[in-house]
């Protein structure tokens, strides 16, 4: 079972089925996916995809966190990942994807960074990688903010990524993603 977090203004919870219908409505607006290529206006398609990654396994401590205000607990905000890059692997993606009403505020940075500080862990894991695309430059910005350097391009995205090593030398210069 994936932990619970909680920030100053958020609070984070393994996303379930309950989830479905916010996570698609968030998707079928064309600005919030952007960037993002998938089945979004393709409705039986995009259920699909949607209830696959909600009831797939990724491994232990891995998974998709729903992000809701802690003073509007209902409002559904977004959520948060931590999986095989691409689902795939090997190495392990973060991300997040809000909807445009929580665009502007920080929440995208607020509910990266416990997702980060549980990475290198209590999940163990040695590397966490991102890929945006990079026109992209408020989740450039969120990547910056969390402690991720960009590594190189590929067509499509720009790809950014942080060893648990360099978090760890962030934590004794004070400088914490977490």
């Amino acid at each position: 079972m994936l932990p619970t977090f909680e920030t100053e203004r958020l609070f984070l919870r393994p996303r379930t089925m309950a989830d479905l219908e916010d996570c698609m409505a968030m998707d079928r607006d064309p600005e919030v996916t952007r960037f993002i290529p998938g089945p979004w206006t393709n409705p039986d398609a995009h259920r699909r995809f949607i209830t696959a990654r909600m009831e797939a396994d990724f491994g232990p401590d891995l998974g998709y966190w729903s992000i809701f205000a802690r003073d509007q607990p209902q409002r559904f905000l977004g959520w948060v990942l931590l999986i095989p890059d691409d689902a795939v692997g090997p190495d392990i993606e973060i991300g997040w994807r809000l909807n445009r009403h929580a665009w502007g505020k920080g929440y995208a940075t607020e509910a990266a960074r416990p997702l980060v500080v549980h990475a290198f862990g209590q999940a163990g894991i040695k590397r966490i990688v991102a890929a945006i695309h990079p026109d992209n430059a408020a989740s450039i910005r969120v990547a910056q903010k969390i402690g991720l350097t960009a590594t190189h391009d590929g067509a499509p995205y720009r790809y950014f990524a942080l060893n648990r090593e360099d978090f760890a030398a962030s934590l004794m210069t004070g400088q914490t993603a977490g």
